[in-house]
């Protein structure tokens, strides 16, 4: 198509759009409109109300629906600043919906069957359900999966039977990726982490008693408290059949290393981690690890950093499960106000870290 000939196109279709009386309600920023009809973009890919305060787009480029639904249906998305008000409500039920699907399915639903039954395009889908959950459909059907299978093995009669009553296809798919699953074997999950070698020490820091834990992985645990016997049996309900053995000398040196960290959190620890925890809790995980030291990050920043921007409150739980203090610097995360908030360890040695840490 010449350019010539793709100017007069363009110039129909915004003759065709000035001519539609929604357009005049969209330049006068009609309220009573917006239960009427939305406008879509096309160059942009988003859709407003009318009397959306939005920057006006060219009549060529614009696209009339009857509603919100239609527009997604077409595969738009709403505009951040003219959201129908009932909309959040609605996308909600939608992911709602979709995780009862996931959980209740036999066989994980696909992204074009999930979004089929939203009446929405898989693209806006995804967008929508990943916003939400801070997963992707497929990460929280084996996140669901996951959490199933630990329920099994503590009930079922054999391992077998846990695997499949899970929703795992077979013996074989599930062994393939049973380490990130559980841990661990599903025999010794099964069993509470019996025959796990876990080597521990109890100690002091300038911030109270702090318990270190190593499995065959690496560190999977750094408490902090006031009573060592707390932090003990803290390791005990999470490990709770395992062999807990106290540490040797050379198990001090590792100790030591960590006390170091606790002194001086910005030189960071230079030891292999066992990180155990969900998908999403591991993406925060790793996003709080890349906060710099000496710098602070809200909730809802770590949440738009993994690409989950309302999942703020998830990102908080997830901050309050971490058992490895500093090592995954949940005390960099604070309110969007500045408030330090909640820590698992106490406000006061949140404080302190972080004001070591801006020290250097």
């Amino acid at each position: 198509m010449t350019r010539s000939i793709r100017r007069s196109a363009q110039a129909a279709e915004a003759t065709l759009v000035e001519q539609d009386p929604r357009w005049a309600r969209v330049l006068a920023r009609d309220p009573g409109a917006d239960r009427d009809f939305v406008y879509a973009v096309r160059t942009t890919g988003v859709y407003c109300l009318p009397s959306s305060p939005s920057r006006l787009p060219h009549p060529a480029n614009v696209e009339f629906f009857d509603n919100a639904a239609a527009a997604e249906a077409a595969g738009y998305r709403p505009s951040r600043r003219a959201a129908p008000p009932a909309l959040a409500a609605r996308h909600a039920a939608v992911v709602a919906d979709a995780c009862r699907r996931i959980e209740a399915a036999d066989a994980v639903p696909t992204l074009p069957e999930l979004a089929g039954a939203a009446g929405i395009s898989p693209y806006h889908f995804h967008r929508l359900f990943k916003s939400a959950t801070g997963l992707t459909p497929r990460a929280y059907a084996a996140a669901h999966r996951a959490r199933k299978l630990r329920e099994q093995l503590e009930t079922s009669d054999s391992v077998t039977e846990a695997i499949y009553d899970a929703g795992f296809g077979s013996n074989s798919r599930f062994y393939e990726t049973s380490d990130a699953v559980l841990g661990m074997t599903p025999s010794r999950y099964r069993a509470g982490g019996a025959d796990i070698d876990i080597r521990f020490a109890i100690g002091q820091c300038s911030l109270g008693a702090i318990l270190v834990a190593q499995s065959e992985r690496g560190v999977c645990a750094i408490l902090l408290g006031d009573d060592p016997q707390a932090l003990l049996q803290d390791l005990q309900d999470r490990f709770p059949r395992a062999n807990l053995i106290g540490g040797d000398a050379h198990f001090e040196q590792l100790v030591a290393q960590v006390v170091g960290l606790i002194e001086a959190p910005s030189i960071g620890l230079a030891l292999p981690l066992d990180v155990r925890g969900t998908a999403f809790q591991q993406r925060v995980w790793q996003a709080l690890r890349e906060i710099p030291a000496g710098s602070t990050a809200s909730y809802a920043e770590i949440a738009a950093r993994i690409g989950a921007p309302r999942a703020v409150r998830a990102v908080a739980q997830a901050c309050a499960a971490n058992h490895l203090a500093v090592a995954i610097p949940c005390h960099r995360v604070v309110r969007s106000d500045g408030d330090l908030s909640g820590y698992r360890w106490g406000v006061a040695r949140k404080r302190e870290l972080l004001e070591r840490e801006a020290q250097g």
